[in-house]
């Protein structure tokens, strides 16, 4: 997390809404063999409070993380701002970026709530890719369904601490702010100066 307060959100609604947005996250831990990082979709509990993975069976995380400590974390839009955007003087590069931290105690699923958890993410995804017909599972021989399953760990984290950092450019004057908007634009960062312009705004801060 950036340690300048104007650039953490007032509430979590604003992270929890990054995390479903971008459905995916990497999944940080201490292990015996020293720090390691998976990578998973991730389905964000409707209360906000827990956040569900699964990882292959075969990851060097899988075997640690029931009752560990761990730390995920979604990362959004980024790009380089150079300071030739700015008509200030004395002025240095950055980069601005979105990233949501979240850290509790992570408990391992059993297969009833792995098999649920896949069914979330199916759905969900599904839905913003606007199949018609949806993809589901009930689509596959059960067997082979069944192998598949086996071959992953379901996992629950409890979120007991979120830690957003939304870093665009809300230091800047609102004419600052416009020119990077308009730079990262022609850059081609569409996503990036689109965020800017609705959550740090021309005047507007979240």
């Amino acid at each position: 997390m950036h340690p300048d307060p104007a650039f953490r959100p007032k509430t979590v609604d604003l992270a929890a809404l990054l995390v479903r947005e971008v459905g995916f996250a990497a999944i940080f831990a201490s292990t015996p063999d020293g720090p390691r990082v998976a990578h998973a979709p991730v389905v964000l509990g409707a209360d906000d409070r827990t956040l569900q993975f699964h990882l292959a069976r075969g990851n060097g995380l899988t075997r640690h993380l029931d009752g560990a400590t761990a730390l995920a974390v979604v990362q959004g839009p980024d790009a380089y701002v150079s300071a030739g955007w700015y008509n200030e003087a004395d002025q240095v590069p950055t980069w601005n970026y979105v990233a949501v931290e979240m850290e509790g105690i992570v408990r391992k699923l059993d297969r009833e709530a792995l098999v649920a958890q896949l069914d979330n993410l199916s759905a969900h995804h599904e839905g913003r890719i606007g199949a018609n017909p949806p993809w589901t599972r009930y689509k596959m021989n059960p067997t082979i369904f069944g192998r598949m399953a086996d071959a992953i760990i379901g996992f629950e984290m409890t979120i007991s601490a979120w830690r957003p950092t939304v870093k665009l450019s809300q230091n800047k004057s609102d004419d600052e702010r416009g020119r990077v908007i308009d730079r990262l634009q022609a850059q081609g960062h569409g996503a990036l100066a689109h965020l800017m312009d609705q959550l740090a705004g021309r005047g507007e801060k979240p």
